[in-house]
């Protein structure tokens, strides 16, 4: 029942087409001269002193302080909507029930 189906060609033609290889020229010159790559001057290595190593280390710890509140105040504005939602959707509830017991 789940035995891949495998198409097979019913009439083979026979006929098979030769490689193309191109012949090899050896009378053909370089028109152009290899140029240097331009020469670059060497980079200077960065050193950290104590105090931009520290400076360093509280930048990238007030970055990770700023993003953490951030996401934490979206995630309570996401729960405050959903509370809210679900507080709303009770009432609309109470409200409905009412309006059918009053028939």
């Amino acid at each position: 029942m789940l035995q891949p189906r495998i198409p097979v060609n019913p009439l083979p033609t026979g006929h098979t087409i030769p490689l193309h290889r191109p012949t090899p020229t050896t009378d053909i010159e370089p028109t152009q001269t290899a140029v240097p790559a331009p020469v670059t001057p060497p980079r200077t290595t960065v050193q950290l002193t104590p105090g931009s190593a520290l400076a360093l280390a509280a930048g990238g710890g007030a970055v990770v302080l700023v993003v953490g509140t951030v996401l934490v105040s979206m995630l309570l504005a996401v729960a405050i909507t959903g509370v809210s939602v679900a507080l709303i959707a009770v009432v609309l509830r109470l409200l409905v029930r009412d309006m059918h017991k009053g028939r």
